[in-house]
């Protein structure tokens, strides 16, 4: 067998047959762009699904449609009917696939996986399941950032701003953790999983332009002019940064850079940190019966305390550290109870992670007396004062028998 390629797009491909096996051969041809003929008496449900992307004529197939396409894949259910069909393909030199019997084809269709620009198809001749079993591991090693997906050859640049969740790599996404694999440059933030660097390609660019509290070496408008300048500059770019990129990262001003200078820009969430990290403490920010909303907060910001104490629900608190006071006198002043338990969990996730708990009304002399400094995530309400958990060890919540 000689592996081949083939560019579909606006050609015309002949499927003959209505059922299971053509409805996927039209649905990967229309894909691919091709102007899809299928030709047979009835369609299936999936086949009748695409008949916005395909052209139905509704009979039985006969040796003469063949002319005047490019490729024909044969899936009628009647052995003497793809056979006919694929002498007449072969004596007009038209390559003819024919699902009925693999080894009188001319053709074949390989198992596939995908990934943007990436295709890998293999066969296995007539081990199907050998091929499906392949396939996924591929899919798995793609996946999981430890394939060489960076470009050799120069193109358009991009920007990916991904979320690369609290702090350990394996609760990075797996789209997020291939378009590291694909990354020409890296931005990185202080929170971000940084031990996923240790596993790019060496010639991969790394600019750290971590902030810490009342400190940002790199303002917010020299990281939007460095991730736009390298990808105008044809590479591919990563902004990874701690959490999500759109909550309380400042992802919605580099994505309307990004815009602004026509570079081509996509979002990867990530799993937030102030969901992530109480629930690493064992705290849920939901509950039945205690809580049924979450509010997310900035503390680094003033906070209209007012309009805060009036929520039912669980408030939760990212950067608020340093306003920890104030914060919780706000509250107590606007009527919040002073009882409220309160649970500030520092660097959730690792190895050091702390859980210092109280109300409203010590947490702050509690948090002062401990030390207690960012990252850390502060959660107001009733479920911060469920059950304790044993502190410097993430575990995952386990709902009260």
């Amino acid at each position: 067998m000689y592996p081949l390629h083939l560019d579909v797009s606006g050609r015309r491909v002949l499927v003959a047959g209505g059922g299971p096996v053509a409805a996927r051969r039209a649905r990967d041809l229309a894909d691919a762009g091709a102007d899809v003929l299928v030709v047979a008496p009835a369609l299936c449900e999936d086949l009748r699904d695409q008949l916005d992307r395909v052209t139905w004529e509704p009979r039985e197939v006969e040796p003469a449609d063949v002319a005047d396409v490019w490729l024909v894949h044969t899936a009628t259910g009647d052995p003497q009917a793809d056979a006919a069909v694929a002498a007449a393909a072969d004596a007009l030199r038209i390559w003819c696939v024919r699902a009925d019997d693999a080894q009188a084809s001319a053709a074949w269709t390989p198992v596939v996986v995908r990934r943007d620009d990436v295709t890998v198809s293999l066969t296995t001749g007539a081990d199907p399941r050998r091929a499906v079993a392949l396939r996924e591991a591929l899919s798995r090693w793609l996946d999981s950032g430890a394939a060489p997906l960076r470009r050799r050859r120069s193109g358009p640049g991009r920007v990916t701003l991904v979320g690369g969740g609290p702090g350990e790599v394996d609760l990075l996404t797996l789209r997020g953790r291939r378009r590291l694999a694909e990354a020409d440059v890296v931005v990185v933030d202080r929170l971000a999983p940084t031990a996923v660097l240790d596993d790019l390609d060496p010639e991969v660019e790394v600019v750290d332009v971590g902030k810490t509290p009342d400190h940002h070496p790199v303002p917010q408008e020299e990281i939007n002019r460095i991730v736009v300048g390298h990808a105008l500059a044809g590479r591919r770019v990563v902004r990874l940064k701690g959490g999500d990129p759109y909550v309380l990262g400042r992802g919605g001003e580099e994505v309307l850079a990004c815009r602004a200078a026509g570079v081509q820009v996509e979002v990867v969430p990530g799993v937030t940190s102030a969901f992530a990290v109480p629930a690493a403490a064992g705290i849920p920010v939901t509950h039945r019966g205690l809580s049924r909303s979450v509010t997310v907060v900035s503390g680094h910001d003033e906070v209209d305390a007012d309009a805060l104490a009036r929520i039912e629900g669980t408030l939760v608190f990212l950067m608020g550290v340093t306003m920890l006071p104030r914060i919780s006198a706000d509250l107590v002043r606007a009527g919040k109870p002073a009882s409220t338990p309160v649970a500030v969990v520092e660097n959730g996730w690792r190895a050091t992670q702390r859980t210092t708990r109280g109300t409203l009304a010590d947490i702050a002399g509690l948090a002062a007396a401990r030390g207690v400094r960012s990252p850390a995530v502060i959660v107001v309400g009733a479920v911060a004062g469920m059950e304790e958990v044993t502190e410097g060890v993430p575990v995952a919540y386990r709902p009260h028998s």
